[in-house]
Parts: structure tokens; C-alpha cells; sequence
């Protein structure tokens, strides 16, 4: 497993993108029904997506906090970001829902969002450093 020393921008890219999700996380969670008239999305979908992102958003979080972290952490983000993305055009092209035109800006707003998310993350994984025959530290004592 290749360890890295995470660069800045890296650090700084998966913060935001935490720091994000739990302003997004709160938002679904606490207002799902509001926004669901708001949008005319469903309101236990928009509750259910706020509970799918609070691993998520905990790990970005605490993952933004490593002196080092596994390669494979960060092509995971991005991975899920990325698959965030296709479920987020799923979501308006498949017919499933029908939001009105607020719904498919904020899904449309939000993916582009993700979309940034994933392009710095991906910058900042390419200036990150390999730690040479480094493991990744995964406990938290080893902090």
C-alpha cells in the first residue's frame, strides 16, 4: 500500500469537501421536508441521501486531519465523489423524480460542486509525496 505525505492542497481539498458535507448533511437532514416542497423531491430521498452521506462526510473530516494517509483513501474519495456525480445526473435523466426547475438546479449546482471537489482533490494527490516503504497509519493512537 502506497503512504503518502498529503500535500497542502490536498489536506485543504478534502476538508472543504467534509466541510461541505456536513453543511449539505444538516441541510438534508433537518430540512428534507421544506426542501422537498421547495424542489419537489421527495423528502424521505433527500433525508435518506443526508444519512448515506454521514460516513462520508466523517471520513473526509478525519482523513483531512492525517500526517499521512493511503493512496488508495484518496482514489476512494474521488472515486465517490465521482460516482456522486453519475448518481446525481441519474437522478434527473432517469425519470424517477420530477423536480421542478429549482430541483434540478440545486442537483445540477451540487454535482458541479463535487465535480471541483474532485479536481482539486486530484491535484493535490499528484503534488502529494510518497512516503518510501511508509504503511499507512490507520489507528488513532498512531497519530
Amino acid at each position: 500500500m502506497t503512504t503518502l505525505q498529503p500535500s497542502l492542497l490536498l489536506r485543504r481539498a478534502l476538508l472543504a469537501d467534509g466541510l461541505v458535507g456536513v453543511i449539505t448533511t444538516a441541510q438534508l437532514l433537518l430540512l428534507a421536508d421544506w426542501l422537498s416542497s421547495l424542489l419537489a423531491l421527495p423528502g424521505a430521498f433527500l433525508f435518506g441521501v443526508g444519512v448515506v452521506l454521514i460516513p462520508l462526510v466523517a471520513f473526509l473530516l478525519w482523513l483531512s486531519r492525517r500526517e499521512s494517509m493511503a493512496r488508495a483513501a484518496v482514489y476512494t474519495v474521488i472515486g465517490l465523489n465521482a460516482l456522486w456525480v453519475v448518481l446525481s445526473l441519474l437522478v434527473l435523466l432517469s425519470g424517477w423524480f420530477t423536480p421542478n426547475a429549482l430541483g434540478y438546479a440545486f442537483v445540477i449546482v451540487q454535482a458541479v460542486v463535487v465535480v471541483v471537489f474532485i479536481e482539486l482533490e486530484w491535484l493535490g494527490l499528484k503534488r502529494s509525496q510518497v512516503i518510501p516503504g511508509a504503511f499507512a497509519q490507520t489507528s488513532v493512537s498512531a497519530q
